[in-house]
């Protein structure tokens, strides 16, 4: 059996000589101090402006486009685009969110219903007609992400 060098320098702890003191002792006062107020936030200006919006986690999302209209489902809420014209929904204002196929099959109908009770529709048309059936489980899967059944 070979008897190997002891190891250089920077290996293992360090010499005694090396080694950390504690600190000395340090006499409290006489006297108890007062506990220190927390420090307060500095007033803001009136007219300072609002920290910029947070972007919304990372989640999945849906998207469904036509020639004219979208629908985006994501970890921010809903979007309707119609015509050029955005409408989006926060989570927090939606009461549900229902989907179906057009009667004559060959679009997809969302809806929200906003806490107020009022409703918002739009209508993507899907090209293939097939795509409709690809949209189905992806929205579901999104929705049911955001919104689990409770």
């Amino acid at each position: 059996m070979t008897q190997h060098p002891p190891p250089g320098p920077g290996f293992g702890p360090p010499p005694p000589q090396y080694a950390p003191t504690p600190p000395p002792y340090a006499p409290q006062p006489p006297y108890a101090q007062a506990p220190q107020p927390p420090y307060a936030h500095a007033p803001q200006h009136p007219y300072a402006q609002a920290p910029p919006p947070q972007p919304a986690a990372a989640g999945p999302d849906f998207l469904a486009v036509d020639k004219r209209n979208a629908v985006v489902v994501d970890a921010s809420g809903v979007a309707f685009e119609t015509s050029g014209l955005t409408v989006e929904f926060r989570w927090p204002e939606i009461r549900g969110v229902h989907y179906r196929a057009s009667p004559d099959g060959k679009a997809l109908m969302v809806a929200v219903v906003h806490m107020d009770g009022r409703f918002y529709e739009c209508v993507v048309e899907a090209r293939p007609r097939t795509r409709l059936q690809e949209w189905f489980p992806q929205l579901a899967w999104v929705l049911g992400h955001y919104r689990p059944m409770g």
